[in-house]
């Protein structure tokens, strides 16, 4: 009897317990301290957690190296390169392999955390770091061929880590240099010299609101003024590089902020214009002398909280916009006629659907446009891919599942793709429109987040990662003494 009582209390246990884990099971949210992966929730500094003290913009001057001179005449003078497509045109013979002995690593330097990429001009390297130690913006030159630094023009300036500090790429010609720092402080210098020209700060002066992860627009000089996108009072406004004059700027009525992207040029049927993606929407600004500043179109039908990428601007007036966190991509049709303008939307899709980028600028190349997927483009995730830009939706082969690149960069040089990953492993691969096929492939850094854009000239290939800048001989058939 009470061997029986016993048993019977046994399954009244277990059943007990079988009721207990079904109900803690049905009440049970496996996801209930989970966040959602959205814009400004990864660690970033706190709105005005920085402190306020007074920024002297280009205030401090350090000079390494008396009469530096080069014969080098290669230009990578801004974001993107010369005619802002991310392709190099020189006639040099580049390497398709880094052979036995692997590449030509001619020199390197330490870098404050950031992402921030380099010009080159005529034999020099230019490239606006975050000293750490200092805390201060620093524009460093160097020299292309041996890495001595020649001079250090910076200015203090709270910056906390987010992702790194520095994150733009300066604009150069001849006579100037333009800089945007992490917190909108803009500044111009002399590129020989580094004298110091002028300031501006965006925040104190146009009301800017710094994007989630500061600032990531590039400048850039058109005609010796420096073009730049505040949002705040001015969406645009142009900069005498010679006075430090606002010569013109375009309102903004709608106030849309800066976003990280940068403006870019445009022509449409002999008109002028500059194209930017605010956060708020997409517009054309005139630069013709006669109505420079005026706002010739606009639309809000593709106006993400984040936008990185800058757009990719076609000759017959289409515009390529795409944008992360799973805004995918718009194309679009601007149409002039007698001088009024209407924007017709092509396509528009998540990223799983099509051509999207979250971070890098599409390229076009012999009329197709490639670009590295987003990860939250489902199976075929950060993967480099081809389309035909009249179907973006439309992807003609990716690297394949074994070839993903995460958020590096990418450019076009003598017809080759040299591709960056995030850990530091550069890509050579055939500049193809109907495969791809890898050339060759090795680590160049042990680094991480290697994500600033590449910069090449007179053979030279400039690449970092979150902490170091490398110099890259890219040239065949030259020797290394």
């Amino acid at each position: 009897m009470l061997l029986k009582n016993l048993h019977r209390l046994i399954i009244l246990l277990v059943a007990l317990a079988g009721i207990s884990a079904f109900v803690y099971w049905m009440v049970y949210n496996p996801v209930e301290g989970f966040t959602m992966s959205v814009p400004g929730m990864d660690n970033r500094p706190e709105k005005g957690s920085e402190t306020e003290d007074e920024v002297f913009i280009g205030s401090k001057f350090s000079e390494y190296t008396t009469n530096f001179q080069s014969g080098l005449t290669g230009k990578w003078p801004h974001f993107r390169g010369e005619g802002f497509i991310n392709i190099n045109k020189e006639k040099i013979k580049l390497i398709d392999n880094f052979g036995e002995t692997g590449p030509k690593l001619m020199w390197h330097v330490l870098l404050g955390e950031g992402h921030a990429a380099p010009v080159i001009f005529n034999g020099r390297v230019f490239i606006l770091d975050y000293d750490e130690a200092k805390k201060a913006d620093a524009l460093r030159c160097f020299a292309l061929e041996t890495g001595e630094e020649i001079w250090k023009r910076w200015y203090n300036v709270q910056v906390k880590r987010n992702h790194g500090m520095s994150r733009t790429i300066p604009a150069v010609n001849d006579k100037y240099i333009v800089t945007i720092g992490p917190r909108g402080h803009v500044m111009c210098a002399n590129p020989e010299t580094g004298d110091f020209h002028w300031g501006i700060d965006l925040v104190e002066d146009y009301g800017t609101e710094i994007p989630f992860w500061y600032t990531g627009q590039c400048p850039f000089i058109d005609d010796d003024v420096a073009v730049i996108a505040p949002g705040g009072s001015s969406l645009l406004i142009g900069v005498d590089c010679s006075s430090g004059n606002v010569v013109w700027h375009a309102p903004n009525p709608d106030q849309w902020n800066m976003s990280h992207s940068s403006v870019m040029p445009m022509t449409l049927n002999g008109k002028k214009m500059y194209v930017y993606a605010a956060v708020g929407g997409i517009c054309g600004i005139s630069a013709e002398e006669m109505d420079r500043g005026k706002m010739l179109w606009k639309t809000i039908e593709f106006s993400p909280s984040v936008v990185a990428p800058s757009p990719v601007v076609f000759e017959d007036g289409k515009i390529f916009m795409t944008a992360g966190y799973g805004a995918g991509a718009i194309l679009f049709q601007v149409i002039e006629r007698n001088g009024q303008y209407n924007i017709e939307v092509v396509q528009k899709y998540k990223p799983k659907d099509g051509m999207a980028s979250e971070q890098q600028t599409p390229v076009v190349w012999q009329g197709r446009m490639f670009t590295i997927l987003p990860k939250d483009a489902g199976a075929n995730r950060n993967r480099f891919v081809c389309c035909d830009p009249v179907d973006c939706t439309n992807i003609l082969w990716t690297s394949g599942k074994d070839q993903r690149f995460g958020l590096g960069p990418y450019i076009v040089a003598d017809g080759k793709f040299f591709i960056l990953n995030d850990d530091g492993t550069l890509t050579i691969a055939t500049a193809r429109t109907d495969r791809f096929e890898i050339l060759d492939q090795i680590r160049i850094m042990e680094g991480q987040d290697a994500w600033g854009p590449i910069a090449i000239a007179d053979g030279y290939l400039l690449m970092r990662d979150s902490k170091k800048m490398v110099c890259l001989d890219m040239r065949t058939g030259v020797d290394i003494k």
